[in-house]
Formats: structure tokens, C-alpha cells, sequence
């Protein structure tokens, strides 16, 4: 029976060897973090999407695909002399065991929720890493609606966020006639930018993760645009957009009634 330390080693060991500044592959010799980075993004990515279709094929193949990038960013700080695999393993592991001491601390934290928890030991990993700011940790490369809500999230620990959804609704109204006053191209990304963020409060005001709301409607635009394309015989092209508003709520009504 196969364990699961041998496929790990015949992994590191294969990453190995491509590696070799001799006999490894002239490709993956030639790359360093910033050029991995991108395709450790885009693999997480397939992993959702696999999960999202219910492929469990793919899924398997992807997790690979994914692991496949924390062995190549390992082996490459390993050959720069910073850490090795078993380091990022250990790092994961003593960090789950702190998060969770009501499993494996013997702590009691009831009347806490998971999220309290989960928060407050992030908080404190965050303050002895010396973080000085409530939004420190905030990733960068994340997209661009996730670190909206994250950093209004944070914000909102101590305090700064309007107690309903009044605020945020007025904010967005507000900012979204900013929008059309601005009279050039760099004020109107400026206020493009600020009604964007003032949406995504106002959809976590409601208690919606902005993310899978956009996510979700962007499947519902999909779906409806196919079906106008197979109402019209393949393509909209040659249509004008009256013609095309007549199929849009034609795909409305037949959902309404499927």
C-alpha cells in the first residue's frame, strides 16, 4: 500500500531534478518566484472551477497542479538558501494548532463563534509579526472586489462601518453622481474606483460576500446571452439593440416560467 510520503518524495524529488543546474530542464531553470506566481493564481483558480462543475477527476488532477506549485516555490527558496518544503509544512501546521486551541490546546473559548476565533488568533499572529495597522495583512495580489470587502472588513473590527444599510445605500447613490460629473478620464477612474468600493460595502451591509454575488451574476449574463445567440440563429450580429432587448426578455420570460 502506497503511503503518503512516498508520492510527496517522488515529487520533491522529480522537482529536484528539473532543478539541476546539469541535467534539469532548460524551462524550469529559468524561473524564479515572480515568474511562477502567476500560474500558482491561475491553478488555485482551476481549483475552483473544478470544484465549482462537481469534477472530482479534475479536481484530483488540479490539487496536483497546485501542489506541484508550493513544491516549486519550496525547491527554489531551498536553493536560495531560505527554507525547505518541511518548513512551509511545519509553518501550516503550527499555525492550524494556534488558530485552533479549543481542538488542540485545551482551552475553553465558548460563547466565541468559529469566526471570533478564527479572527482573533489571526489578529494576534498579525500584532507579533509586528503589524501596526488594523488593515496589515491585507493581501496585495488579491482580486480586486475580495480586497475591497477584506479591507472594509477589517476596517470594521474597530469600529469604522455604518451600523445598517442606509449608510453604505446613500454612499453609493452619492458616489455613483460623482461618477457622472467627473469631465476627465482621470477623475472618472478615480470615482469609477470609489462607486465600485462604495457597491461592495453596501452588498456586505446586506451580509453578501460581494464576490460570489458578482460571480453569480456573471453565470446568469452567460446563460441568458447564450440563449439570445440560439434565439437568433447563432449570432446578434446584425441586430440592433431594440431587436436584441426583444430576445433578452424573451430569455427572462421562459426562465420565469421554466
Amino acid at each position: 500500500m502506497t503511503t503518503t510520503a512516498e508520492p510527496l518524495s517522488r515529487l520533491l524529488a522529480i522537482m529536484a531534478r528539473l532543478r539541476d543546474p546539469v541535467l534539469g530542464c532548460e524551462w524550469d531553470l529559468a524561473q524564479n518566484f515572480a515568474s511562477i506566481a502567476p500560474y500558482t493564481v491561475e491553478e488555485a483558480y482551476e481549483v475552483s472551477d473544478a470544484i465549482a462543475r462537481n469534477d472530482m477527476p479534475a479536481l484530483r488532477e488540479e490539487l496536483g497542479d497546485l501542489l506541484l506549485q508550493v513544491v516549486f516555490h519550496s525547491r527554489m527558496a531551498e536553493e536560495a538558501g531560505h527554507f525547505v518544503f518541511a518548513d512551509v509544512a511545519s509553518a501550516i501546521s503550527d499555525k492550524l494548532e494556534s488558530r485552533h486551541p479549543h481542538i488542540f490546546g485545551g482551552v475553553d473559548e465558548a460563547g466565541q463563534s468559529r469566526e471570533e476565533r478564527w479572527e482573533n488568533a489571526k489578529a494576534a499572529e498579525r500584532a507579533a509579526k509586528g503589524a501596526q495597522s488594523a488593515l496589515d495583512g491585507v493581501a496585495l495580489a488579491l482580486p480586486a472586489l475580495m480586497r475591497a470587502e477584506r479591507l472594509q472588513k477589517r476596517a470594521a473590527r474597530v469600529g469604522f462601518d455604518w451600523p445598517d444599510t442606509e449608510g453604505p445605500a446613500a454612499k453609493l447613490v452619492e458616489e455613483t453622481a460623482e461618477l457622472a460629473e467627473a469631465v476627465t478620464d482621470e477623475h472618472r477612474f478615480e470615482e469609477a474606483g470609489d462607486m465600485l468600493f462604495a457597491a461592495v460595502n453596501l452588498v456586505r451591509a446586506y451580509g453578501i460576500a460581494p464576490e460570489d454575488a458578482l460571480a453569480s451574476a456573471n453565470t446568469k449574463f452567460e446563460r441568458r446571452f447564450r440563449a439570445m445567440e440560439f434565439l437568433a440563429g447563432g449570432s446578434l450580429v446584425g441586430r440592433d439593440l431594440d431587436a436584441q432587448e426583444v430576445l433578452w426578455q424573451a430569455v427572462k420570460a421562459a426562465e420565469r416560467t421554466s
